[in-house]
């Protein structure tokens, strides 16, 4: 129970990589909020988690929209009293060549995964330096450290979530609290499940363990960067990808 009574907020957490934290966050006796548009899905399993005896509640949140974001963050504070972690997880895709990428499509990627991940660092942050202390993990990707091809957008998020990460350590850690960064590699959730068998097999290729991540292993990241354990790591970039960027 690593987490017992303290209160984590997962964003992205309906599906693939954010559920595998939500399950295992409640697991180590967390108090968990999934922040997510995937409306069905995310009530779904705050359902299920709730069933099984956890306490687990989800709100509707477009993380481009501060004025939503700050008002979600007062009514969990209002609800739960604190917010001990927060997992910028959600993010999404739009790959395109640069010649062929669409104003929208860089647009809407930038909006989601870096102006998403500074609105909610931001809402949740205040509460959190109120308290003198708290866990913010951001979620880069390998792509962010070596680019790939088609995802000038995706890479550019990534990137700059590295950056954000080691900025904001500097900033909050005097006043509490640790930011941390996960970058994973290719993991087998719906989005990556979509390519062509060729491609997956090609990324399989490349790792040195010979195949895909599974979501649980970047819960299991997330889970330790947000424990009492890793109290003095402070703007780290952990890549848990199998080796591919060796």
């Amino acid at each position: 129970m690593r987490l017992k009574d303290k209160v984590a907020i997962i964003t992205g957490g309906a599906r693939g990589i954010g559920k595998a934290a939500v399950i295992k966050f409640c697991s180590e006796g967390a108090k968990v909020v999934i922040w997510d548009v995937l409306d069905i899905d995310g009530e779904k399993l705050a359902n299920e988690m709730n069933e099984k005896g956890f306490k687990c509640k989800y709100f509707h949140v477009d993380v481009t929209n501060y004025s939503v974001v700050e008002e979600v963050t007062k009514k969990v504070i209002d609800e739960f009293g604190q917010i001990d972690v927060l997992i910028n997880n959600a993010g999404i895709t739009r790959d395109a060549t640069l010649l062929k990428m669409t104003e929208e499509q860089w647009n809407s990627v930038i909006n989601v995964n870096l102006t998403g991940v500074f609105n909610c660092t931001k809402a949740v942050a205040i509460y959190m330096v109120e308290k003198g202390k708290g866990k913010i993990i951001n979620t880069s990707s390998v792509v962010a450290l070596y680019g790939n091809f088609g995802q000038s957008n995706y890479v550019a998020t990534k990137s700059g979530i590295i950056g954000l990460t080691k900025v904001w350590a500097r900033e909050l850690g005097r006043k509490g609290i640790c930011v941390n960064a996960v970058a994973p590699g290719f993991i087998e959730t719906e989005m990556v499940q979509t390519m062509p068998e060729k491609i997956l097999q090609m990324m399989k290729d490349k790792t040195p363990l010979g195949r895909l991540g599974k979501p649980e292993e970047i819960a299991s990241a997330y889970l330790f960067l947000a424990s009492d354990e890793a109290d003095f790591i402070n703007g780290a970039v952990l890549s848990v990808d199998g080796g591919i960027t060796l």
